[in-house]
């Protein structure tokens, strides 16, 4: 019974000593001697269980966390610190229960706490996670490959160091989901909301937050449950003006959704006077469609009679302003060449033309330049019906400097605004003068 006893002690020394892993478990033993050399001062991501032999739970963790160093090799490191032999240790990194699981990735003095399921499964998502964040931030945090379980293009992947820039500090509509990579109703929600995000391209930003990656920022947002989705409006915003997000967890669903809301956040577009070729750039350029209108000279239509024009523009503009169109004026006679290149002006103004400058075609208005008639051009033109015609010699016209409009009538010149000495009188009959 003796002899029995003394290898019983030697056996919990030797367990006390050694851990739970042995070199062939591919399990790192991490200590107060060794962790900043082998962790710290490593480039490779680690993940590190903080254990007691004595912890029921660490013993139950072991199969699955030797399975986890297993599946990682090669890829992340699996190490593990008996915390309760070296309590300085765990100290450092504030660890107060067993097992603490930190997955140590870019920021090796921020380690980020692993709170999810403990299989192997679970946990390695968790660190792939972490990899891609670093390989992401090595790229100047780029978010090509979306942050929810889907690797859809159009969502971007949103982190701790990019969320406020991103979502925040933009005039852009968001939608971001915060998920868990082991969360099976993510998983079901991916392809639905990467679906969403390539519809709504250049309408609404989708954007995928792993909240077990990132928790102080789930926690800022009061994340208690996968996947939670949050709207944030256009504009500049902060934290609290979150929304939470009611509708369903179809792709139809979610562009339905957001449309409405991004219908009820798009400004009107800024109906702009072609003046420069800066402005007419500032119109047109990139946008699907642009609305140019040519209006009656000053003298033919006083101010009264343009700002009715005008108004009327800027009615039908906040109309189709989810069109994200770009409209823009410019006086009769005063750019010539555009109104070559699209065919308009020859027959009298008020004259309209909507234009696809990427694919250089042209349609032109035939109808009333009234509110009604403008309105019905434009509704056939969003429908892809109506007559269209090659731009002018295949290129963006030639736009010249003019005087803005000073909103005033027009005058008409005095004798002292006619010069008269660079003519030849002998040149010009009586009837003429």
């Amino acid at each position: 019974m003796r002899q029995l006893s003394t290898i019983l002690i030697l056996a919990f020394i030797a367990g006390n000593a050694y851990g739970f892993y042995s070199p062939s478990d591919g399990v790192v033993e991490l200590s107060s001697s060794n962790f900043d050399r082998e962790v710290l001062k490593d480039d490779a991501i680690w993940v590190v269980e903080f254990y007691a032999p004595w912890c029921g739970h660490c013993q139950s963790l072991v199969p699955e966390y030797k399975k986890l160093a297993k599946a990682l090799k090669g890829v992340v490191k699996v190490g593990s610190v008996n915390a309760d032999a070296d309590s300085s240790l765990g100290g450092q990194f504030g660890v107060r229960g067993f097992p603490t699981i930190k997955i140590f990735g870019a920021n090796k003095k921020t380690p980020t706490d692993y709170n999810g399921q403990r299989t192997a499964k679970a946990i390695a998502e968790a660190a792939l996670a972490e990899a891609k964040k670093k390989v992401q931030a090595a790229f100047g945090g780029g978010s090509s490959s979306g942050g929810s379980s889907s690797s859809g293009d159009d969502v971007i992947e949103l982190t701790e160091d990019n969320f406020d820039k991103l979502v925040l500090n933009s005039d852009d509509i968001w939608l971001v989901e915060f998920f868990a990579p082991w969360c099976g109703h993510c998983k079901n929600l991916a392809p639905e909301w990467a679906s969403a995000a390539k519809q709504l391209k250049g309408k609404v930003k989708l954007g995928a937050l792993d909240a077990t990656a990132h928790q102080s920022k789930a926690a800022e947002y009061n994340i208690r449950g996968y996947p939670t989705i949050k709207f944030f409006a256009a504009g500049s915003k902060r934290a609290s003006d979150a929304q939470e997000y009611d509708g369903g967890r179809t792709a139809s669903d979610i562009v339905s959704w957001a449309s409405d809301k991004h219908v009820a956040n798009v400004p009107a577009p800024e109906l702009i006077e072609i003046t420069n070729e800066s402005t007419f750039d500032s119109a047109c350029e990139g946008k699907p469609l642009c609305v140019v209108s040519v209006l009656p000279h000053i003298l033919d239509c006083d101010a009264k009679c343009r700002n009715k024009f005008l108004d009327t523009l800027r009615t039908l503009g906040e109309s189709y302003k989810q069109k994200l169109w770009g409209w823009a004026w410019a006086e009769g006679g005063q750019q010539l060449a555009l109104e070559e290149s699209l065919e308009v002006g020859g027959f009298g103004y008020p004259a309209m033309a909507v234009v696809n400058f990427k694919k250089m075609k042209f349609s032109v208005l035939k109808g009333s330049f009234s509110k009604d008639g403008i309105n019905e051009f434009l509704r056939d033109i969003s429908y892809g019906r109506g007559h269209t015609a090659p731009v002018r010699g295949a290129k963006k016209p030639d736009i010249v400097s003019v005087d803005p409009w000073d909103g005033k009538d027009g005058q008409l010149p005095t004798e002292e605004d006619i010069d008269l000495s660079d003519i030849d009188l002998d040149d010009v009959s009586k009837d003429e003068l």
